[in-house]
C-alpha cells in the first residue's frame, strides 16, 4: 500500500509541472515537423474509445448507483498522461498500450467515474500532447495541442451522429482535456443552437478567463444547467508560479457548494475518492480566492502523504468526486424538469 501510494505522489510532483510551465530540458528535442504524425484515429470503431456505454471497465461499473435508464449523455476528456522526460514524442499515438492503461486506470477511475451515474459516459483516446508542450509552445507545443484537439473534434463529431440520438450533453475534462474541452464549447455550442442540448460543462484544471466564452456563463448556482464550472485546486496560502499570468482574475468555481459562497467547511464536504479506492467524507474546507481554489489539508486516516504539498492538481476532480457525482445528477435532473 506504501508503495502505490508513493508511485502517486510522484505522479502527482511530476504532473505539477503543467501549471508552474516551467522549461523542459530535453538534450535534443525535436521539432514538431521532424517527426511523422500517429495514425490518425477511426472513431467509427470501437478500439478508438476508452469508454463507450457497451463496455464500462469495472471500476466504473462498481462506482455506478444508478443503473436506470440514463437520459443524458457525458462526453469526457482526459487530462495529461504522457509526461515523462525521456519520452522525445510530441504526441502519442492511440495504439500506445502504456498510455492506454493510465486512461483507464487513472483518468477514467478517479476522474471520469465522478459522471457515470449522471449519463452514459464517453471517453475517446486521442493523440495527447507531451506535457511538455505548454512551456514549448513554439518549437512544436502548439501544432502538438492543435492535432490533439483535431482528434477530439472528430470524436465528438462521430459521437454526434453515431450515438448521440437527440440526448443533451455533459461535457466534462481536466487539465489538457479542457484546453481541448474550452474549443470544443466554442466550435460546437458557443452561441449555436447545440447550447441548447449543454446541460453543463465541468472544466477544472486549467486557467478559464470568466468571458472566456460568448454565452456559456459560468454557473453559480448547484441546479444551474448551460453554462460551465470551473477550478484550480492549491494547498491553503498557497500562490502558485506564475499567479498573475495563469490564475489572477479568471473564473472559479466551490466545488462543494456550487454557488456564490467564498468558504465552505468540512461537513459541507461530500467526499473524496483516495486511490485505495474508498470515499472520505467531510475531509476538506474550501476557500475560493481570486482566479484559484484554496483547500484545508484533507483530513482522513492517510494524510500524511499530503505534508508538504501545496499544488492539488492531479486532485482536482477526485478530491471532490462525490460533490460533483451529486451535483452532476442533480443538473440532469434540473435540465429535464424546465423541458418539462
Amino acid at each position: 500500500m506504501i508503495k502505490r501510494l508513493k508511485s502517486y505522489f510522484k505522479f502527482l510532483a511530476a504532473i505539477v509541472l503543467l501549471i508552474s510551465l516551467g522549461s523542459c530540458k530535453t538534450i535534443a528535442l525535436p521539432l514538431f515537423s521532424s517527426q511523422p504524425f500517429p495514425q490518425v484515429p477511426n472513431y467509427e470503431n470501437d478500439s478508438a474509445w476508452a469508454v463507450l456505454p457497451s463496455n464500462y471497465p469495472i471500476d466504473l461499473l462498481d462506482k455506478q448507483s444508478n443503473t436506470a435508464n440514463l437520459p443524458a449523455d457525458v462526453f469526457y476528456i482526459y487530462p495529461t498522461l504522457n509526461i515523462e522526460k525521456k519520452d522525445l514524442r510530441w504526441n502519442v499515438p492511440i495504439s500506445d498500450t502504456v498510455q492506454n492503461e493510465k486512461v483507464i486506470n487513472t483518468a477514467v477511475k478517479f476522474q471520469a467515474s465522478a459522471f457515470v451515474n449522471a449519463g452514459r459516459l464517453y471517453v475517446p483516446y486521442y493523440r495527447q500532447a507531451h506535457l511538455r508542450s505548454y512551456s514549448n509552445i513554439e518549437k512544436g507545443g502548439e501544432s502538438a495541442l492543435n492535432l490533439a484537439y483535431s482528434d477530439i473534434k472528430i470524436a465528438f463529431e462521430t459521437y454526434m451522429e453515431k450515438y448521440n440520438n437527440g440526448r443533451p450533453i455533459i461535457i466534462a475534462s481536466h487539465s489538457q482535456g479542457t484546453t481541448h474541452a474550452i474549443r470544443l464549447l466554442k466550435d460546437f455550442f458557443d452561441d449555436k443552437e447545440l447550447q441548447s442540448m449543454l446541460i453543463a460543462a465541468y472544466l477544472p484544471g486549467i486557467g478559464i478567463s470568466k468571458n472566456e466564452f460568448e454565452t456559456i456563463n459560468l454557473m453559480t448556482e448547484p441546479s444551474e444547467t448551460g453554462g460551465f464550472v470551473t477550478w484550480n485546486t492549491f494547498k491553503k496560502n498557497y500562490y502558485p508560479k506564475n499567479y498573475s499570468k495563469w490564475f489572477e482574475g479568471n473564473a472559479v468555481s466551490n466545488p462543494i457548494t456550487w454557488d456564490s459562497e467564498i468558504s465552505s467547511s468540512r461537513m459541507d464536504h461530500k467526499g473524496f475518492l483516495f486511490t485505495n479506492n474508498k470515499i472520505y467524507e467531510q475531509a476538506l474546507e474550501v476557500f475560493v480566492k481570486d482566479g484559484i481554489l484554496w483547500t484545508s489539508l484533507p483530513h482522513f486516516p492517510f494524510r500524511i502523504f499530503l505534508m508538504g504539498k501545496k499544488n492539488y492538481h492531479v486532485g482536482d476532480i477526485n478530491l471532490f468526486w462525490e460533490d460533483i457525482n451529486s451535483n452532476a445528477v442533480l443538473r440532469v435532473k434540473t435540465y429535464f424538469n424546465t423541458k418539462d
